[in-house]
């Protein structure tokens, strides 16, 4: 009898599980821009043909991607800090920590200019050598570098890219030399690259590629290029945004779900995803297979700006255009306040979230949607979404809801994107005495 009964409940376990994956298939086949979920699969990392908004003029290669990855997370690159103490100390990957979904592990990424790492980013801080002004801070929470295959105009202004959303804005590319970079007819990340390096101190040059070991892995990569443009920052833009759009979380449940292992996510999580497709109403701006807006959307939440979250940071505050979003980009009335949809991947490991960092868990976002009341007082409710409104979720709804954010679509191995040694075999992402303690790396 007890074996009976234990057989009927497993079954109708079986039959509900088999329900749940119906029921949220034909909710992700509603909501596919293609009619299908197939549109939610993302690619294979070296699928290089299916890796979208490839740039024309940086089509990716195999030895591109290799020096991208070795080239953003090389220290001896940081060459030009504000002091000396700070020389070779810091990399791109200071602000975009692997296990931290690659971002900063903090609430402000900072590179030249901080000192330390914790166990994975939340221990760095500013260097007491430096005032606040000196050091190299965003004035926004930073981005994660991952899924940007679907990035189209790079940061949460979507300020860099000649193409997609920027298309029409070509009046104020000259507003600084640094958005001139548009003019070159570039994607997204190539052209924010170029700025990046600029903008974090870093140095490309044929004596820098020579000292480092460099010089034959740009010599494999670029062929085409005359060897007198070939070792600049420019190529180094290119490799590092080949290896950026291979940065793909196509290890998480969710994408072995829509691949066919219908036991790879719980039955809480596809609740989740059920209520992330239909009732809560969130793939109405996440909607591409990276769970952003594509082409790029910007919306205003009325969220806090970073100078009003309560920590310390540094080179930002009332005035800061960024605190504009998209506005402080075109200048447009219509774009103020607005901020580009991120992704949604591996956003357990982030600790951070929206530009201004003002919220500190997924259940705090979660909520935050699901009361729909703005924060920010400098929001005009003008520009607030009409789409920002309070969702009617139940305690357990909202349960299954962060329950699909924070593990659904968790793939737990980014680490497999970073190398093991960079070609000047300095510790990575930083290279700092503090940080080199912290990380056992000496």
């Amino acid at each position: 009898m007890l074996l009976a009964a234990t057989g009927y409940f497993l079954s109708c376990v079986h039959e509900v599980s088999i329900q749940l994956d119906d029921s949220l298939e034909d909710a992700l086949n509603l909501r596919s821009a293609t009619g299908s979920y197939e549109h939610f699969i993302l690619p294979k990392s070296d699928d290089y043909a299916l890796l979208p908004n490839q740039d024309a003029k940086n089509p990716i290669t195999p030895i591109k991607v290799t020096l991208g990855r070795l080239l953003f997370f090389e220290t001896g690159l940081g060459l030009e800090p504000t002091y000396s103490v700070s020389k070779v100390a810091y990399s791109c990957s200071s602000c975009h920590v692997p296990e931290r979904g690659f971002t900063a592990g903090r609430f402000q990424g900072i590179a030249d200019g901080a000192i330390g790492f914790g166990e994975s980013g939340e221990g760095r801080m500013k260097n007491p050598s430096y005032l606040g002004n000196d050091v190299d801070a965003q004035g926004a929470r930073p981005l994660p570098v991952i899924n940007t295959a679907f990035v189209t105009n790079a940061l949460w202004a979507g300020t860099f890219g000649s193409f997609g959303s920027n298309e029409g804005t070509e009046s104020v590319w000259n507003q600084d030399t640094l958005v001139e970079v548009n003019f070159k007819g570039l994607q997204g990340l190539e052209a924010n690259n170029n700025r990046a390096l600029i903008v974090h101190r870093q140095v490309v040059n044929k004596n820098v590629t020579d000292s480092l070991g460099y010089t034959a892995l740009f010599d494999a990569a670029f062929p085409e290029i005359p060897e007198n443009e070939r070792y600049t920052r420019t190529t180094a833009a290119f490799a590092i945004a080949a290896y950026f759009r291979t940065i793909l979380t196509n290890e998480a449940p969710f994408q072995l779900w829509l691949k066919g292992d219908k036991a790879a996510m719980t039955d809480q999580q596809k609740n989740g995803a059920l209520l992330f497709f239909g009732k809560a109403g969130c793939s109405s701006c996440h909607n591409s297979p990276s769970l952003n807006t594509l082409p790029h959307g910007f919306f205003a939440l009325g969220v806090n700006d970073l100078h009003q979250s309560g920590y310390e940071v540094f080179r930002t505050g009332p005035n800061d255009k960024r605190n504009l979003g998209r506005g402080g980009f075109t200048g447009r009335e219509e774009d103020m306040h607005k901020f580009k949809v991120p992704q949604l991947y591996n956003l357990k490991d982030v600790g951070f979230y929206f530009h201004g960092a003002s919220k500190t868990s997924l259940r705090d976002v979660v909520e935050y949607f699901n009361n729909g009341i703005p924060e920010n007082p400098n929001v005009p409710a003008s520009q607030i979404s009409p789409l920002f409104r309070p969702l009617h979720l139940n305690e357990q709804e909202k349960a299954d809801l962060v329950e699909f954010l924070e593990n659904g679509l968790y793939d737990p191995n980014l680490k497999r994107y970073a190398p093991a040694i960079t070609m000047s075999g300095n510790c990575f992402p930083n290279n700092d005495p503090v940080s080199r303690l912290d990380m056992g790396c000496q």
